[in-house]
């Protein structure tokens, strides 16, 4: 069965490859993308720009990421890539035993229960502290200026931001959201097209966690308003549990997908999803993209990679069944096995048991990151901190209060996280860094893109234009208006439920810089969903 939806949602054009030489920036707003590339060109390195883009689009993007989210990078340097985890646990003070004696179900999208601590303020103060050449304060600039003279929004921003602004309208209906209101809906209205618009709390916010290296917002006066807003509504949040709140270092996981390898980091993060489902076609020969076998085997390891996630995804270490036997070469086959020629309904296997920006960034001397960062369903929480901007994430919805699943909720744990930073080297070098954002979508995003990269030869651009699928549940996928209706057709016939959508925002927002390894030259694509950028010089 083919369905169409009826939302007009327009397909922008394609866009060029973009080259460079000295240092490139690629993300989705060309105001950040400038901004990095402004802090390569003062001296800084690609771990500066990363932070100057990342705090930029704090700003300049609110409807996907915020100060009070979480963010994680993949850093190349040297010849090695290290692996940041900066997603915050939950409070010390919540339980699944208190919220089900207060009649709680489900952990709600919005409001206080689901906010958990922001990891992004310190993934900016670690990576500057270990790796940055430029103080932080001087990284944070652009962003800080950007906030407090104003800028004037773009269409694909000013889309996002009404649409939320409406429905938090409908959803929004106690005290504690009307800083929410007051300083993205001033008068109860978003912002429009080419409409300036500033925060100087953001600015003041950005200025001092620049100028403390992030110990403001985590022990000094940004703790101190975020815990006092917190116990004013009920919630869980505390300044203990900011104090006690540091990034962690991780070794990134791979993948080789036919002589590449694939880095992700590790759970909490859904990077394992792309991962499993690389691995159970890196036997396959493909012949061409647009093509119905190559889509079915392409939705149906996937569906089967989200399904063992689902079940299996939590911090690390509380995890049922091991990292390494779910990317075994023997799981994948098992796994592999189970795709046929009709679409399936996915159930997790049995190993053996042992809202999102966005960016990529390099530099000439061979330093490139892979940064994402988000506060989750867009704005988040619904909550902003009275005269900070900072806008508090929703992370702890995705906890199960199923005491007996691996993603429960505890007292100071990592929920199953969406935002995952991609990395393709081959044999020792780099080839660079990459990204989809969009919940969910995102280890989809991943493999397609790798897989238009590695098998099927386009170039960065191209790789992020071609249409996309997403899996959504069970045998529905969704599928862009540009897929060949042929091909919808025939994976109709295989018994997917195909249904085809004008709206190509729910299909991520992607980002690669490639690195030719004789000539150091970089070679960028970004996301002509959106309004994405890649400066360069």
């Amino acid at each position: 069965m083919v369905t169409y939806d009826s939302l007009h949602y327009p397909y922008p054009s394609q866009r060029n490859v973009t080259y460079g030489k000295n240092g490139m920036v690629a993300t989705s707003q060309p105001l950040a993308a400038q901004a990095g590339l402004d802090i390569l060109k003062q001296g800084g390195n690609a771990i500066d720009a990363a932070i100057a883009t990342a705090a930029c689009l704090t700003v300049v993007e609110p409807t996907s990421n915020g100060i009070g989210g979480d963010a994680f990078a993949l850093v190349w340097v040297k010849g090695e890539l290290h692996g940041l985890n900066a997603s915050g646990q939950a409070p010390q003070s919540i339980s699944i035993e208190k919220l089900k004696e207060q009649g709680v179900e489900e952990i709600p999208k919005f409001g206080w229960t689901p906010v958990t601590v922001p990891g992004a303020p310190g993934a900016w103060a670690e990576l500057s502290e270990r790796f940055g050449k430029l103080p932080l304060s001087e990284v944070l600039k652009p962003a800080v200026q950007y906030a407090r003279e104003g800028y004037p929004l773009s269409p694909t921003l000013s889309y996002f931001w009404e649409r939320a602004t409406k429905a938090f309208k409908e959803v929004l209906k106690g005290e504690e959201f009307e800083s929410w209101f007051d300083t993205f809906a001033p008068n109860g209205v978003a912002p429009k097209v080419g409409e300036v618009w500033r925060s100087e709390g953001h600015a003041s916010t950005l200025e001092s966690i620049g100028e403390t290296n992030a110990r403001s917002f985590y022990e000094g006066e940004l703790a101190e308003k975020i815990d006092a807003y917190s116990k004013k509504y009920g919630g869980y949040l505390t300044k203990e549990d900011l104090a006690a709140y540091k990034p962690e270092w991780v070794k990134p996981i791979s993948v080789n997908y036919k002589g590449y390898d694939v880095w992700e980091i590790p759970p909490n993060g859904q990077g394992l999803v792309a991962l499993m489902a690389l691995n159970m076609l890196k036997d396959e020969t493909f012949s061409t993209r647009d093509d119905e076998d190559t889509l079915h085997k392409q939705i149906e390891a996937m569906k089967l990679a989200f399904t063992d996630g689902e079940k299996y995804i939590t911090e690390e270490k509380e995890m049922s069944v091991p990292v390494d036997s779910l990317l075994s070469d023997a799981y994948a086959k098992e796994r592999r096995a189970l795709i046929g020629e009709e679409a399936i309904q996915p159930e997790a296997g049995e190993p053996s048991k042992g809202g999102t920006v966005y960016l990529a960034t390099a530099d000439r001397e061979g330093n490139m990151v892979s940064f994402i960062q988000s506060n989750y369903m867009g704005f988040g929480s619904g909550l902003v901190v009275p005269g900070t901007g900072i806008a508090l994430q929703n992370r702890g919805h995705n906890f199960s209060l199923d005491p007996s699943h691996d993603n429960a909720l505890a007292p100071g744990k990592r929920t199953y996280h969406t935002i995952i930073p991609g990395f393709l080297t081959k044999g020792n070098e780099a080839v660079g860094p990459f990204g989809v954002m969009g919940g969910f979508m995102q280890p989809q995003g991943h493999m397609q893109v790798v897989m238009n990269t590695i098998d099927f030869g386009l170039n960065p651009q191209a790789a992020l234009d071609a249409p996309r699928w997403q899996w959504m549940k069970d045998k529905t996928v969704l599928v862009e208006q540009t897929v060949p209706n042929h091909l919808a057709q025939q994976l109709s016939a295989k018994g997917h439920n195909i249904q085809v959508t004008h709206q190509s925002g729910s299909f991520g927002r992607g980002q690669i810089i490639w690195r030719d390894p004789e000539t150091g030259v970089l070679a960028g694509g970004t996301e002509s969903r959106t309004d994405g950028s890649v400066a360069a010089y």
